[in-house]
């Protein structure tokens, strides 16, 4: 074990709202796989409500991409039933439209991971900006060092663009682990190995749900922001080993969070 204990945050949804970025590079890499098919390709540069609602089931980026082609076809799932149905069934859903755009999740995450550089290449400033940090977090983050305590990014973003975002809000954490790495419960039960870990943030329910239901996680603190990304039942009846996370409290130390 290392001498400081360790927090884990997730990135999208706990530290960063990206939602207008989710929005844009997914429409253009949505028009980059589609453009040997339709020569036409018009989406909104206005966010989707559709997109909105599902962003808290969206568990990778390829299913944004997904997304913005399903709202490209009238006869789609997607706009047939409307997104509170699709969301009903989401995963399925996913698979279904896949299949149906006879695609693959490595395709789409390419196209969207493809758009991302050209962005940061051509116009670092502008992706840059399309990012905002939730209030107050980047300032507490980088006060835990302050408190003798260690914290660990982890995303299902590629870990290159996080560091990229990272940077510009300042946020120095002392170790990053992108979708390169592997799952969240991967990643938690490498480092359990060799770190002491206080806390696991995390704005999606399922996620949290899955570490505490794995045997070798089950000592580690699991904490629901209440900021992020939530569906409109995640709050109802929350495990008693899931903690509610409110800003107020994120700003106390870490002793008082509970």
């Amino acid at each position: 074990m290392t001498s400081k204990p360790l927090l884990v945050f997730d990135f999208d949804g706990v530290i960063v709202d990206g939602i207008y970025e989710y929005w844009l590079s997914s429409k253009k890499a949505c028009c980059k796989v589609l453009q040997s098919k339709f020569n036409d390709i018009t989406l909104p540069n206005d966010i989707p409500q559709a997109f909105k609602f599902l962003r808290p089931w969206v568990e990778h980026g390829w299913e944004m991409v997904l997304l913005a082609a399903e709202l490209t076809n009238p006869n789609s799932g997607l706009n047939q039933k409307g997104y509170k149905n699709f969301a009903d069934d989401y995963q399925q859903n996913c698979i279904n439209a896949l299949n149906k755009w006879k695609w693959n999740p490595k395709q789409l995450q390419q196209a969207l991971d493809d758009v991302r550089r050209e962005a940061i290449a051509h116009d670092l400033e502008t992706w840059l900006a399309s990012h905002h940090s939730f209030p107050g977090v980047a300032d507490r983050l980088n006060e835990l060092n302050e408190e003798g305590l260690e914290f660990a990014v982890l995303t299902t973003k590629s870990a290159e663009f996080t560091a990229q975002l990272l940077n510009s809000f300042s946020i120095n954490a002392n170790f990053l682990y992108g979708y390169e790495s592997g799952s969240k419960t991967e990643v938690l039960l490498q480092l359990s190995k060799n770190h002491l870990i206080q806390g696991f943030i995390e704005d999606r329910r399922k996620t949290l749900e899955k570490v505490i239901n794995t045997p070798q996680l089950t000592s580690i603190p699991c904490f629901l922001a209440s900021w992020g990304y939530l569906k409109p039942n995640d709050l109802n009846n929350l495990p008693a080993c899931i903690s509610l996370l409110e800003p107020t409290t994120f700003a106390r130390p870490l002793a008082n969070w509970n």
